[in-house]
Protein backbone atom coordinates (compact mmCIF):
# COMPACT_ATOMS: atom_id res chain seq x y z
CA UNK A 1 0.00 0.00 0.00
CA UNK A 2 1.46 3.51 -0.70
CA UNK A 3 1.70 6.07 2.01
CA UNK A 4 1.17 9.50 0.44
CA UNK A 5 3.00 11.83 2.44
CA UNK A 6 3.33 16.05 1.83
CA UNK A 7 5.99 17.18 0.46
CA UNK A 8 7.71 13.57 -0.76
CA UNK A 9 11.30 14.22 -1.43
CA UNK A 10 13.44 12.57 -4.42
CA UNK A 11 15.50 10.33 -3.26
CA UNK A 12 18.62 12.88 -4.96
CA UNK A 13 17.37 15.36 -2.84
CA UNK A 14 17.06 13.16 0.51
CA UNK A 15 20.76 12.45 0.44
CA UNK A 16 22.01 16.31 -0.18
CA UNK A 17 19.48 16.84 2.98
CA UNK A 18 20.95 13.84 4.65
CA UNK A 19 24.36 14.92 3.87
CA UNK A 20 23.71 18.68 5.69
CA UNK A 21 22.59 16.94 8.62
CA UNK A 22 25.37 14.89 9.58
CA UNK A 23 27.97 17.25 8.22
CA UNK A 24 28.34 18.25 11.71
CA UNK A 25 29.06 14.50 12.85
CA UNK A 26 32.18 13.85 10.76
CA UNK A 27 34.05 16.23 11.86
CA UNK A 28 36.19 14.37 13.87
CA UNK A 29 39.68 14.50 12.81
CA UNK A 30 39.39 10.42 11.31
CA UNK A 31 40.12 10.06 8.09
CA UNK A 32 38.03 6.29 7.91
CA UNK A 33 34.70 6.63 6.24
CA UNK A 34 32.12 6.42 8.62
CA UNK A 35 29.35 3.76 8.52
CA UNK A 36 26.88 5.96 6.72
CA UNK A 37 29.40 7.31 4.20
CA UNK A 38 30.58 3.56 3.84
CA UNK A 39 26.83 2.60 2.91
CA UNK A 40 26.37 5.79 0.54
CA UNK A 41 29.80 4.69 -1.27
CA UNK A 42 27.57 1.15 -1.61
CA UNK A 43 24.16 3.36 -2.26
CA UNK A 44 22.77 0.93 0.27
CA UNK A 45 21.92 -0.14 3.94
CA UNK A 46 21.57 -3.36 5.14
CA UNK A 47 18.94 -4.20 7.23
CA UNK A 48 19.21 -7.08 9.72
CA UNK A 49 16.12 -8.73 11.25
CA UNK A 50 14.04 -11.74 11.39
CA UNK A 51 10.80 -12.92 9.81
CA UNK A 52 7.27 -12.54 10.64
CA UNK A 53 4.17 -10.65 10.18
CA UNK A 54 5.21 -7.89 12.41
CA UNK A 55 9.12 -7.16 10.99
CA UNK A 56 9.45 -8.81 7.54
CA UNK A 57 8.46 -11.13 4.90
CA UNK A 58 8.19 -12.06 1.47
CA UNK A 59 4.19 -10.78 0.60
CA UNK A 60 2.40 -10.89 -3.02
CA UNK A 61 4.39 -7.63 -3.98
CA UNK A 62 8.12 -8.63 -2.88
CA UNK A 63 9.42 -7.17 0.32
CA UNK A 64 7.33 -5.99 3.34
CA UNK A 65 6.38 -6.00 6.91
CA UNK A 66 6.15 -3.09 9.17
CA UNK A 67 10.03 -3.12 10.63
CA UNK A 68 11.05 -3.48 6.48
CA UNK A 69 8.47 -0.27 5.16
CA UNK A 70 9.83 2.01 7.88
CA UNK A 71 13.44 0.71 7.18
CA UNK A 72 12.85 1.77 3.63
CA UNK A 73 11.86 4.97 4.37
CA UNK A 74 14.73 6.03 6.48
CA UNK A 75 16.90 4.87 3.85
CA UNK A 76 15.33 6.64 1.18
CA UNK A 77 15.70 9.64 3.14
CA UNK A 78 19.72 8.60 3.67
CA UNK A 79 19.43 8.33 -0.38
CA UNK A 80 20.18 5.04 -0.43
CA UNK A 81 18.42 1.23 -0.95
CA UNK A 82 17.76 -1.55 1.10
CA UNK A 83 19.39 -5.17 1.44
CA UNK A 84 17.79 -7.46 3.86
CA UNK A 85 19.73 -9.98 5.57
CA UNK A 86 17.65 -12.64 7.50
CA UNK A 87 18.62 -14.05 10.74
CA UNK A 88 17.78 -17.90 12.12
CA UNK A 89 17.52 -16.29 15.79
CA UNK A 90 18.66 -13.50 17.78
CA UNK A 91 21.70 -14.50 18.88
CA UNK A 92 22.65 -14.27 15.07
CA UNK A 93 21.15 -10.77 14.51
CA UNK A 94 24.12 -9.83 17.08
CA UNK A 95 26.94 -11.42 15.43
CA UNK A 96 25.99 -10.36 12.28
CA UNK A 97 25.90 -6.49 13.53
CA UNK A 98 29.16 -6.95 15.50
CA UNK A 99 30.73 -8.73 12.53
CA UNK A 100 29.66 -5.43 10.17
CA UNK A 101 26.90 -7.33 7.84
CA UNK A 102 24.62 -4.74 8.30
CA UNK A 103 23.98 -1.72 9.77
CA UNK A 104 20.99 -1.37 12.23
CA UNK A 105 18.47 -4.53 13.62
CA UNK A 106 15.41 -3.91 12.96
CA UNK A 107 13.48 -6.96 14.51
CA UNK A 108 10.48 -5.31 17.12
CA UNK A 109 13.98 -5.11 19.44
CA UNK A 110 12.84 -4.20 22.81
CA UNK A 111 15.32 -1.80 24.63
CA UNK A 112 16.08 -2.95 27.84
CA UNK A 113 18.72 -2.18 30.44
CA UNK A 114 21.01 -5.50 29.72
CA UNK A 115 20.85 -4.78 25.56
CA UNK A 116 21.95 -1.07 26.12
CA UNK A 117 25.44 -2.67 27.37
CA UNK A 118 25.13 -4.23 24.01
CA UNK A 119 23.70 -1.84 21.39
CA UNK A 120 23.51 1.44 20.99
CA UNK A 121 19.87 2.19 20.68
CA UNK A 122 18.04 4.72 18.21
CA UNK A 123 14.67 6.53 19.22
CA UNK A 124 11.72 4.42 20.50
CA UNK A 125 9.40 4.38 17.29
CA UNK A 126 7.14 2.21 19.43
CA UNK A 127 6.13 1.05 22.53
CA UNK A 128 4.09 -2.59 23.24
CA UNK A 129 3.17 -4.15 26.70
CA UNK A 130 4.03 -8.14 27.32
CA UNK A 131 0.98 -10.41 26.77
CA UNK A 132 1.04 -13.82 27.90
CA UNK A 133 -1.15 -16.43 25.42
CA UNK A 134 -2.49 -20.19 26.00
CA UNK A 135 -4.53 -22.29 23.78
CA UNK A 136 -8.45 -21.34 23.78
CA UNK A 137 -10.25 -24.18 25.73
CA UNK A 138 -7.65 -24.91 28.53
CA UNK A 139 -7.64 -23.35 31.68
CA UNK A 140 -6.65 -19.51 31.90
CA UNK A 141 -3.89 -18.59 33.68
CA UNK A 142 -3.67 -15.31 35.51
CA UNK A 143 -0.70 -14.75 36.51
CA UNK A 144 2.71 -15.73 36.16
CA UNK A 145 2.36 -17.74 39.09
CA UNK A 146 0.05 -20.24 37.51
CA UNK A 147 2.49 -21.27 34.76
CA UNK A 148 4.46 -23.41 36.89
CA UNK A 149 2.81 -26.26 35.90
CA UNK A 150 2.58 -25.12 32.22
CA UNK A 151 4.95 -26.34 29.15
CA UNK A 152 6.12 -22.57 28.55
CA UNK A 153 8.61 -21.56 26.62
CA UNK A 154 10.54 -18.30 25.00
CA UNK A 155 12.30 -17.11 22.51
CA UNK A 156 16.35 -17.72 24.12
CA UNK A 157 18.20 -14.25 24.21
CA UNK A 158 14.51 -12.45 24.01
CA UNK A 159 13.61 -9.52 26.60
CA UNK A 160 10.88 -12.04 27.65
CA UNK A 161 13.63 -14.58 29.15
CA UNK A 162 14.78 -11.66 30.85
CA UNK A 163 11.92 -10.49 31.92
CA UNK A 164 11.42 -14.20 33.87
CA UNK A 165 14.41 -13.94 35.08
CA UNK A 166 14.01 -11.31 36.89
CA UNK A 167 10.50 -11.99 38.25
CA UNK A 168 11.92 -15.12 40.18
CA UNK A 169 8.67 -16.81 40.25
CA UNK A 170 9.06 -19.85 43.00
CA UNK A 171 9.07 -22.96 40.64
CA UNK A 172 8.27 -21.62 37.24
CA UNK A 173 10.26 -23.33 34.62
CA UNK A 174 10.45 -22.66 30.87
CA UNK A 175 12.35 -23.68 27.48
CA UNK A 176 14.81 -21.16 25.83
CA UNK A 177 13.86 -21.85 22.56
CA UNK A 178 17.04 -20.62 19.86
CA UNK A 179 15.41 -23.10 16.79
CA UNK A 180 12.02 -21.40 16.91
CA UNK A 181 10.90 -17.89 16.24
CA UNK A 182 7.68 -16.24 17.74
CA UNK A 183 5.26 -17.56 15.51
CA UNK A 184 6.38 -21.52 15.31
CA UNK A 185 5.92 -20.94 19.21
CA UNK A 186 2.28 -19.46 18.27
CA UNK A 187 1.40 -22.60 15.99
CA UNK A 188 2.54 -25.00 19.05
CA UNK A 189 0.24 -23.13 21.48
CA UNK A 190 -2.62 -23.38 18.60
CA UNK A 191 -2.10 -27.02 17.95
CA UNK A 192 -1.73 -27.77 21.47
CA UNK A 193 1.96 -29.02 21.52
CA UNK A 194 2.98 -25.96 24.19
CA UNK A 195 0.78 -24.22 26.74
CA UNK A 196 2.05 -20.89 26.60
CA UNK A 197 4.82 -17.98 25.77
CA UNK A 198 5.27 -14.32 25.62
CA UNK A 199 4.61 -11.95 23.24
CA UNK A 200 4.80 -8.27 22.42
CA UNK A 201 1.51 -6.77 21.94
CA UNK A 202 2.09 -5.85 18.57
CA UNK A 203 3.39 -8.88 17.35
CA UNK A 204 0.33 -10.70 18.78
CA UNK A 205 -2.19 -8.43 16.50
CA UNK A 206 -0.46 -8.87 13.32
CA UNK A 207 -0.44 -12.83 13.90
CA UNK A 208 -3.83 -13.57 16.06
CA UNK A 209 -5.42 -13.82 13.34
CA UNK A 210 -3.23 -16.93 11.75
CA UNK A 211 -4.27 -19.17 14.92
CA UNK A 212 -7.51 -18.92 15.73
CA UNK A 213 -7.07 -21.01 19.17
CA UNK A 214 -4.60 -18.57 20.45
CA UNK A 215 -6.05 -16.60 23.43
CA UNK A 216 -4.71 -14.04 25.48
CA UNK A 217 -4.34 -14.59 29.42
CA UNK A 218 -2.92 -12.04 30.46
CA UNK A 219 -1.21 -8.62 30.14
CA UNK A 220 2.07 -7.71 32.14
CA UNK A 221 2.28 -4.25 33.53
CA UNK A 222 5.47 -3.10 32.28
CA UNK A 223 5.62 -1.25 28.82
CA UNK A 224 8.43 -2.37 26.29
CA UNK A 225 9.83 0.51 24.09
CA UNK A 226 11.04 -0.58 20.95
CA UNK A 227 13.85 0.64 18.84
CA UNK A 228 16.46 -0.47 16.35
CA UNK A 229 19.88 -1.37 17.19
CA UNK A 230 23.38 -0.08 15.92
CA UNK A 231 26.83 -0.49 16.58
CA UNK A 232 27.92 0.43 20.11
CA UNK A 233 30.95 2.38 19.08
CA UNK A 234 32.27 5.67 18.80
CA UNK A 235 30.76 5.98 15.52
CA UNK A 236 27.08 7.79 15.76
CA UNK A 237 26.40 9.04 12.30
CA UNK A 238 23.76 6.20 11.35
CA UNK A 239 21.95 6.60 14.65
CA UNK A 240 22.28 10.95 14.51
CA UNK A 241 19.94 10.06 11.07
CA UNK A 242 18.02 7.84 12.52
CA UNK A 243 17.18 10.40 15.39
CA UNK A 244 15.93 13.06 12.69
CA UNK A 245 14.16 10.52 10.31
CA UNK A 246 12.18 8.94 13.17
CA UNK A 247 11.21 12.98 14.46
CA UNK A 248 10.35 13.95 10.72
CA UNK A 249 8.41 10.07 10.70
CA UNK A 250 6.22 10.82 13.83
CA UNK A 251 5.33 14.44 12.84
CA UNK A 252 4.26 13.54 9.13
CA UNK A 253 2.44 10.38 9.81
CA UNK A 254 4.62 7.92 8.12
CA UNK A 255 4.90 5.75 11.34
CA UNK A 256 1.25 5.49 12.33
CA UNK A 257 0.29 5.08 8.67
CA UNK A 258 3.08 2.15 8.84
CA UNK A 259 1.24 0.69 12.12
CA UNK A 260 -2.46 1.31 11.16
CA UNK A 261 -1.21 -0.61 7.64
CA UNK A 262 -0.70 -3.84 9.00
CA UNK A 263 -3.41 -3.75 11.74
CA UNK A 264 -6.29 -3.18 9.46
CA UNK A 265 -5.08 -6.14 8.09
CA UNK A 266 -5.00 -8.33 10.63
CA UNK A 267 -8.60 -7.27 12.00
CA UNK A 268 -10.33 -8.88 9.05
CA UNK A 269 -11.41 -12.31 9.64
CA UNK A 270 -13.15 -13.62 12.82
CA UNK A 271 -12.24 -16.42 15.05
CA UNK A 272 -14.45 -18.40 13.72
CA UNK A 273 -13.88 -18.11 10.15
CA UNK A 274 -10.24 -18.19 10.51
CA UNK A 275 -10.43 -21.84 12.09
CA UNK A 276 -13.14 -22.82 9.46
CA UNK A 277 -10.49 -21.57 6.66
CA UNK A 278 -7.83 -23.84 8.09
CA UNK A 279 -9.87 -26.68 8.88
CA UNK A 280 -10.93 -26.72 4.59
CA UNK A 281 -7.49 -25.93 4.00
CA UNK A 282 -5.83 -29.13 5.49
CA UNK A 283 -8.79 -31.19 4.38
CA UNK A 284 -9.71 -29.99 1.29
CA UNK A 285 -7.32 -28.09 -0.29
CA UNK A 286 -4.63 -30.72 -1.02
CA UNK A 287 -6.86 -32.33 -3.70
CA UNK A 288 -7.04 -29.46 -5.36
CA UNK A 289 -3.96 -27.56 -5.23
CA UNK A 290 -2.41 -28.85 -8.01
CA UNK A 291 -4.78 -27.85 -10.07
CA UNK A 292 -5.03 -24.25 -8.88
CA UNK A 293 -1.05 -24.35 -9.02
CA UNK A 294 -1.30 -25.67 -12.92
CA UNK A 295 -3.77 -23.62 -14.24
CA UNK A 296 -2.80 -20.68 -12.61
CA UNK A 297 1.02 -21.57 -14.14
CA UNK A 298 -1.21 -21.85 -17.71
CA UNK A 299 -2.97 -18.58 -17.16
CA UNK A 300 0.06 -16.62 -15.85
CA UNK A 301 -1.97 -15.92 -12.38
CA UNK A 302 -1.17 -16.36 -8.66
CA UNK A 303 -2.53 -19.85 -7.83
CA UNK A 304 -3.13 -18.13 -4.45
CA UNK A 305 -5.59 -15.75 -6.05
CA UNK A 306 -7.42 -18.22 -7.90
CA UNK A 307 -7.94 -20.16 -4.72
CA UNK A 308 -8.65 -17.34 -3.03
CA UNK A 309 -12.07 -16.85 -5.00
CA UNK A 310 -12.43 -20.60 -5.13
CA UNK A 311 -13.05 -20.76 -1.25
CA UNK A 312 -15.00 -17.35 -1.63
CA UNK A 313 -17.44 -19.16 -3.72
CA UNK A 314 -17.35 -22.91 -2.44
CA UNK A 315 -15.57 -23.21 0.24
CA UNK A 316 -13.56 -25.76 -2.27
CA UNK A 317 -16.60 -27.79 -2.70
CA UNK A 318 -16.65 -29.35 -6.30
CA UNK A 319 -20.16 -30.21 -6.42
CA UNK A 320 -21.69 -26.68 -4.58
CA UNK A 321 -24.85 -25.63 -5.82
CA UNK A 322 -27.13 -21.99 -4.99
CA UNK A 323 -30.88 -21.61 -5.77
CA UNK A 324 -29.80 -19.35 -8.65
CA UNK A 325 -28.21 -22.12 -10.73
CA UNK A 326 -24.61 -21.76 -9.87
CA UNK A 327 -22.94 -24.88 -9.54
CA UNK A 328 -19.24 -25.85 -9.16
CA UNK A 329 -16.30 -25.30 -7.59
CA UNK A 330 -16.01 -21.89 -9.02
CA UNK A 331 -19.50 -21.52 -9.07
CA UNK A 332 -20.20 -20.76 -13.01
CA UNK A 333 -23.68 -20.30 -13.85
CA UNK A 334 -24.92 -22.38 -17.10
CA UNK A 335 -24.80 -19.38 -19.14
CA UNK A 336 -20.85 -18.78 -18.30
CA UNK A 337 -19.88 -22.26 -18.74
CA UNK A 338 -21.49 -22.67 -21.96
CA UNK A 339 -19.74 -19.26 -23.30
CA UNK A 340 -16.19 -20.75 -21.87
CA UNK A 341 -16.79 -24.47 -23.64
CA UNK A 342 -17.07 -26.03 -20.42
CA UNK A 343 -19.18 -29.70 -20.66
CA UNK A 344 -19.39 -30.35 -17.10
CA UNK A 345 -19.34 -27.50 -14.71
CA UNK A 346 -19.35 -30.02 -11.34
CA UNK A 347 -15.90 -31.59 -12.46
CA UNK A 348 -13.25 -29.26 -11.07
CA UNK A 349 -10.73 -28.74 -13.43
CA UNK A 350 -13.06 -27.79 -15.91
CA UNK A 351 -14.45 -25.39 -13.18
CA UNK A 352 -11.09 -23.82 -12.15
CA UNK A 353 -9.66 -23.60 -15.79
CA UNK A 354 -13.26 -21.92 -16.41
CA UNK A 355 -13.28 -19.52 -13.16
CA UNK A 356 -9.54 -18.66 -14.46
CA UNK A 357 -10.58 -17.47 -17.61
CA UNK A 358 -13.57 -15.77 -16.84
CA UNK A 359 -11.63 -13.61 -14.35
CA UNK A 360 -9.06 -13.04 -16.65
CA UNK A 361 -11.71 -11.54 -19.08
CA UNK A 362 -13.09 -9.46 -16.64
CA UNK A 363 -9.51 -8.63 -15.60
CA UNK A 364 -8.74 -7.39 -19.27
CA UNK A 365 -11.77 -5.23 -19.48
CA UNK A 366 -10.88 -3.05 -16.84
CA UNK A 367 -9.27 0.25 -18.53
CA UNK A 368 -5.70 -0.16 -18.85
CA UNK A 369 -5.27 3.57 -16.76
CA UNK A 370 -6.15 1.48 -13.53
CA UNK A 371 -2.85 -0.12 -11.88
CA UNK A 372 -2.81 -2.73 -9.68
CA UNK A 373 -4.02 -3.95 -7.42
CA UNK A 374 -7.41 -1.47 -8.18
CA UNK A 375 -7.54 -3.42 -11.65
CA UNK A 376 -7.80 -7.15 -9.55
CA UNK A 377 -10.31 -5.84 -6.96
CA UNK A 378 -12.42 -4.54 -9.48
CA UNK A 379 -12.23 -7.36 -11.66
CA UNK A 380 -13.60 -9.59 -8.84
CA UNK A 381 -16.42 -7.16 -7.68
CA UNK A 382 -17.52 -7.75 -11.02
CA UNK A 383 -16.85 -11.37 -10.90
CA UNK A 384 -19.17 -11.38 -8.33
CA UNK A 385 -22.19 -8.48 -9.44
CA UNK A 386 -21.08 -8.27 -13.33
CA UNK A 387 -19.31 -6.42 -15.50
CA UNK A 388 -22.36 -3.88 -15.79
CA UNK A 389 -23.10 -3.29 -11.72
CA UNK A 390 -19.51 -2.46 -11.60
CA UNK A 391 -19.94 0.14 -14.16
CA UNK A 392 -22.80 1.54 -12.76
CA UNK A 393 -20.77 1.94 -9.17
CA UNK A 394 -17.46 3.76 -10.88
CA UNK A 395 -19.56 5.99 -12.28
CA UNK A 396 -21.69 6.66 -8.84
CA UNK A 397 -18.30 7.33 -7.66
CA UNK A 398 -17.50 9.74 -10.28
CA UNK A 399 -21.00 11.84 -9.63
CA UNK A 400 -19.99 12.34 -6.20
CA UNK A 401 -16.46 14.04 -7.06
CA UNK A 402 -14.22 10.56 -6.10
CA UNK A 403 -11.69 8.88 -8.05
CA UNK A 404 -13.62 6.33 -10.15
CA UNK A 405 -9.89 4.37 -11.02
CA UNK A 406 -9.42 3.59 -7.61
CA UNK A 407 -10.91 0.71 -5.90
CA UNK A 408 -11.11 2.56 -2.20
CA UNK A 409 -13.56 5.03 -3.73
CA UNK A 410 -15.36 2.76 -5.77
CA UNK A 411 -16.11 0.16 -2.50
CA UNK A 412 -17.81 2.74 -0.44
CA UNK A 413 -20.13 3.32 -3.34
CA UNK A 414 -21.21 -0.43 -3.65
CA UNK A 415 -23.72 -0.60 -1.17
CA UNK A 416 -25.53 2.60 -2.87
CA UNK A 417 -26.89 -0.10 -5.59
CA UNK A 418 -29.38 -1.54 -3.67
CA UNK A 419 -30.82 1.78 -2.96
CA UNK A 420 -33.34 2.63 -5.14
CA UNK A 421 -32.58 7.11 -4.41
CA UNK A 422 -29.34 5.52 -6.63
CA UNK A 423 -30.00 2.29 -8.84
CA UNK A 424 -33.43 4.05 -10.40
CA UNK A 425 -30.55 6.22 -12.49
CA UNK A 426 -28.23 3.61 -13.33
CA UNK A 427 -28.04 1.92 -16.31
CA UNK A 428 -28.41 -1.87 -14.75
CA UNK A 429 -30.64 -0.88 -12.05
CA UNK A 430 -30.59 -2.62 -8.28
CA UNK A 431 -27.69 -5.01 -7.40
CA UNK A 432 -26.59 -5.66 -4.02
CA UNK A 433 -23.71 -4.09 -4.29
CA UNK A 434 -22.71 -4.51 -0.42
CA UNK A 435 -22.49 -8.45 -0.64
CA UNK A 436 -19.72 -7.51 -3.72
CA UNK A 437 -18.08 -5.20 -1.24
CA UNK A 438 -17.85 -8.08 1.30
CA UNK A 439 -16.59 -10.67 -1.54
CA UNK A 440 -13.73 -8.84 -2.23
CA UNK A 441 -12.77 -8.27 1.16
CA UNK A 442 -13.29 -11.62 2.00
CA UNK A 443 -10.82 -13.00 -1.01
CA UNK A 444 -8.29 -10.34 -0.26
CA UNK A 445 -8.35 -11.84 3.30
CA UNK A 446 -8.14 -15.32 2.41
CA UNK A 447 -5.64 -14.18 -0.28
CA UNK A 448 -3.47 -12.75 2.32
CA UNK A 449 -3.46 -15.95 4.16
CA UNK A 450 -2.55 -18.19 1.77
CA UNK A 451 0.42 -15.93 0.93
CA UNK A 452 1.77 -16.05 4.82
CA UNK A 453 1.28 -19.75 4.57
CA UNK A 454 3.13 -20.27 1.18
CA UNK A 455 5.87 -18.06 1.95
CA UNK A 456 6.71 -19.82 5.36
CA UNK A 457 6.22 -22.91 3.95
CA UNK A 458 3.41 -23.67 6.36
CA UNK A 459 2.79 -26.91 7.22
CA UNK A 460 -0.71 -26.99 6.31
CA UNK A 461 0.81 -26.05 3.02
CA UNK A 462 3.84 -28.15 2.67
CA UNK A 463 2.00 -30.00 -0.46
CA UNK A 464 2.89 -25.74 -2.32
CA UNK A 465 6.31 -26.45 -3.37
CA UNK A 466 6.12 -22.63 -5.55
CA UNK A 467 3.92 -20.42 -6.58
CA UNK A 468 2.94 -18.47 -9.57
CA UNK A 469 3.18 -15.31 -10.90
CA UNK A 470 2.53 -12.75 -13.44
CA UNK A 471 0.74 -9.49 -14.65
CA UNK A 472 -2.03 -10.29 -12.14
CA UNK A 473 0.10 -12.55 -9.57
CA UNK A 474 0.19 -8.91 -7.27
CA UNK A 475 -2.74 -7.67 -6.26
Amino acid sequence: MELHQPHKLSVRLRALIAAALVLPFLTSGDDRPTRLEQAQQRGSLTLLTRNGASSYFLGADGDTGPEYDLVREFAEYAGLSVEVRVADNFAQLSRWLDRGHGELIAANLTRTPEREQQFRFGPDYDETRIEVVYRRGTKRPGSLADLSDRRLAVIAGSSYEELLRQAAVPGLAWEARADAGIEDLLLEISEGRLDATLVDSNILRANQRFYPMLGRAFTLPARQPQAWAFRRDDDDSLVQLAHRFLNQARESGTVAAIRAQYQARADRLDRVGMAQFQKQVRERLPEFLPVFREVAMVYNMDWRLLAAIGYQESHWDPDAASRTGVRGLMMLTRRTARQLGLDDRLDPEQSIDGGARYFLRLHQRIPERIAEPDRTWMALAAYNMGWGHLEDARIITQQQGADPDRWSEVDQRLPLLSQEKWHRSTRFGYARGFEAQSYVSNIRNYYDILVWMDTREHPLLVAAAGSGSGPVSAP
